[in-house]
């Protein structure tokens, strides 16, 4: 690990003045190495998932890691997404002239090297190399064991893209033990990498943030709500709050809590309760909520705090935007949260007073991506408040440093 930390800082000078057209260039090229290898990267990924399947691995860590035709092609998707987006490398912003005669402003450089710990998702492998290709930053990628062999497969694609552009092999490594020490090991390494960004469970979250030498970049987990408020449109909140919760299950911006105010629950909640049983979504819901659908299960207060990845949802009935901004500013993960509404006035008191990464209005929480978003990819959502928040694509993968422009200025 501390060799591929050394070869990691040395590409990272090199990646930092590439030319625009050099990185475009390695993306493209993997891109088209993806789309010609999918069958070695089914293959590879089908011996994964029958790994996994022998070893137990929850339908939710298994729906992650399986490629589909689909997500593969999704990832290239993405990276030519990543080739249009232009290069925040180099960018000066507010450049403006000081009573001294100087010219002082901001220009956005590479934060350096940037280690990932992921679990499962082979598309992070893509994801990662690419918006730490593009914003000129060196890469070491540690994928979970189950996804060894995906993993490995992504990897020659990426090699491929990186010697076509002529940018060195070391820009991106994707690190080939298993062997859970090569994770202690990089969260030592702060003399070789600037920053730590770990995906997957809470788990390994909480064990990355807790022994990391390095700054690191995380969010915990995804309690997501929709709120329903007084002047919803019925269809349309049949059709966000199922999506939100049903589109996928096993991701960070599932809806975990549907809030429903009060006056809205006799009408919204039977039609609602019918199309979730349809796909199979238990339902657990509080007191008030039970007195429209008495059949479900009594919500426990442990349940308002659950992510729970799978077809569970609970349900609130609330009194009204005031008690839903609350619960969700008291259970709530920071993650994404969406409400429901016609109402201008209560769409932007939600919006200012909901403290997440992501607040939407009349949108499903499913939404919060940073493919979604133009970003091209994300390299993963931080609901911290430093640096940077929400899906962290190219911008979020730079810094910035002050320039001053002068023509013999001194300070007198």
């Amino acid at each position: 690990m501390a060799e591929v930390g050394q070869r990691a800082r040395i590409a990272a000078r090199a990646l930092a003045r590439a030319e625009t057209d050099a990185k475009n260039r390695a993306l493209s090229v993997i891109a088209e190495a993806i789309e010609a290898a999918v069958p070695q990267l089914k293959t590879e990924n089908a011996r994964d998932l029958e790994a996994g399947r022998a070893r137990g691995l929850e339908p939710a860590m298994l729906d992650r890691l399986e490629l589909t035709d689909v997500r593969i092609a999704s990832m290239a998707e993405g990276l030519r997404q990543i080739v249009g987006l232009a290069d925040p490398v180099g960018a000066i912003e507010d450049l403006k002239y000081l009573p001294s005669g100087i010219q002082v402003g901001r220009m956005r450089v590479p934060l350096g090297v940037i280690g990932i710990i992921y679990e499962s998702r082979p598309n992070v492998t893509v994801d990662a190399a690419a918006l730490c290709l593009k914003s000129g930053n060196a890469s070491i990628l540690r994928g979970g064991s189950e996804a060894l062999h995906s993993n490995q497969a992504i990897a020659v694609c990426i090699r491929t893209g990186l010697a076509a552009a002529g940018l060195p092999e070391d820009a991106v490594q994707v690190v080939e033990t298993a062997d859970r020490a090569a994770v202690g090991e990089l969260l030592r390494m702060k003399d070789s990498v600037d920053v730590i960004v770990p995906r997957g469970g809470k788990s390994l979250i909480e064990r990355v943030s807790r022994e990391s030498l390095i700054p690191v970049i995380k969010h915990l987990d995804g309690v997501c709500h929709v709120y329903v408020d007084d002047s919803a449109e019925t269809e349309m909140t049949l059709t966000v709050a199922v999506n939100a919760k049903t589109q996928r299950y096993g991701t960070c911006n599932t809806m975990e809590t549907l809030l429903v105010c009060a006056s809205r629950a006799a009408d919204i909640l039977p039609p609602l309760a019918a199309r979730y049983a349809e796909v199979g979504v238990r339902l657990k819901g509080c007191a008030r909520t039970r007195e429209v659908l008495p059949r479900i299960e009594p919500a426990s207060e442990a349940d308002w705090h659950t992510e729970y990845l799978a077809p569970v949802l609970s349900i609130r009935v609330v009194d009204g935007l005031d008690e839903a901004i609350d619960h969700i500013n008291t259970y709530g993960s920071h993650h994404t949260d969406s409400i429901l509404t016609q109402d201008y006035a209560r769409a932007r008191r939600f919006l200012r007073e909901v403290d997440s990464s992501s607040v939407m209005v009349n949108a499903s929480t499913r939404l919060a991506d940073g493919f979604e978003y133009g970003l091209g990819a994300e390299i993963g959502i931080s609901t911290d408040k430093l640096h940077a928040r929400g899906p962290v694509g190219l911008e979020g993968l730079t810094s910035q440093k002050y320039i001053v422009l002068g023509d013999g200025q001194v300070r007198r």
